[in-house]
């Protein structure tokens, strides 16, 4: 009776019992305080490489370049960082660059709002799953494969001139321009910020605003005084990380900007690949962090940590 009761049981239970036995094996109670610890050391080990090569990078931008040899000289200098704020072309694209990411964060955040919330607060489990493919779908192309869609559709042969010239308008110049390479970001940071800022809202229980248009507000002031407010975590989440993508960006600037509208990052790769001089690149790198990282200190010294001060409400 035993045996038939045995061999009835799944086979996926005895992989599982399987799996359960090797891992006591491999790891024994005495070693379970240590499982937290164990779980966390990728992370750590991310963090050690990222920390390890910006050391490295920060290194090499206190040498200058030996025009003789390409070689690093092996005299410590702050020459590299003193050329930079030298040329204007540098702080054309610094400037350039901060400009962007705000123009896209501000764009793309006020884009994604309404399409997140309409995909967390509609009825139709149709539309909710039209929404969720249209916002995954992307993922599954490239930055440089969708950078070129835009060539297609914005350039002088592009769809949109053909569509014009069809009404005797055009051609116009839609592309190698600023204005092309803010389109670009703004639809790829999209699903981004959309994806950030579906949990604030799925976080945010309908009942508060059923309760504000009961009190007499409209849907307006319910937006305002009480939906933005409370989405406050997603929409700094968002903020943060479209703007340090967007900061960062080398395909689009190089792509649709046609190399009339280079960013930080293309000075960079200009720098190591086109001159040869890591040093002057990595100066330059370490200026695209330390600017960067002192930008999201302010929004997060400003307006909060974001989902993380959402976090640390709910644990309280």
């Amino acid at each position: 009776m035993m045996d038939m009761k045995a061999t009835n049981i799944p086979i996926s239970w005895r992989l599982l019992d399987a799996a359960e036995a090797l891992a006591s094996r491999l790891w024994p109670t005495s070693m379970r305080r240590f499982t937290g610890w164990l779980l966390l050391s990728p992370a750590f080990l991310l963090v050690f490489v990222l920390v390890a090569g910006l050391v490295l990078i920060a290194g090499y931008s206190l040498h200058e370049l030996d025009t003789s040899t390409y070689r690093l000289k092996a005299d410590y200098t702050l020459e590299n960082y003193a050329d930079i704020v030298a040329k204007p072309t540098y702080w054309k694209y610094i400037g350039r660059s901060l400009l962007a990411a705000l123009i896209v964060t501000v764009v793309t955040v006020t884009l994604a709002f309404p399409y997140a919330y309409v995909m967390v607060r509609t009825r139709s489990p149709l539309l909710r799953k039209l929404l969720l493919i249209s916002l995954f779908l992307p993922f599954f192309i490239g930055q440089v494969v969708r950078a070129y869609g835009w060539l297609i559709l914005l350039g002088n042969q592009g769809l949109l001139n053909v569509a014009f010239g069809w009404i005797g308008l055009g051609p116009f110049n839609m592309i190698a321009n600023y204005g092309a390479v803010i389109v670009g970001l703004v639809q790829f940071m999209l699903p981004f910020a959309a994806l950030l800022l579906a949990p604030a809202i799925v976080a945010i229980h309908e009942e508060m605003e059923l309760a504000s248009e009961s009190l007499g507000a409209n849907w307006l002031r319910t937006l305002w005084h009480v939906t933005l407010p409370m989405a406050k975590p997603g929409l700094i989440a968002a903020s943060v990380v479209v703007f340090t993508l967007t900061l960062t960006d080398f395909a689009m600037p190089e792509i649709l900007g046609g190399g009339t509208t280079d960013f930080i990052a293309n000075g960079i790769y200009d720098a190591f690949f086109q001159l040869s001089d890591k040093g002057f690149g990595s100066a330059l790198s370490i200026i695209l962090v330390a600017l960067g990282s002192l930008l999201v200190a302010l929004i997060f010294a400003l307006a909060g940590a974001g989902t993380l001060s959402f976090i640390a409400e709910k644990r309280k």
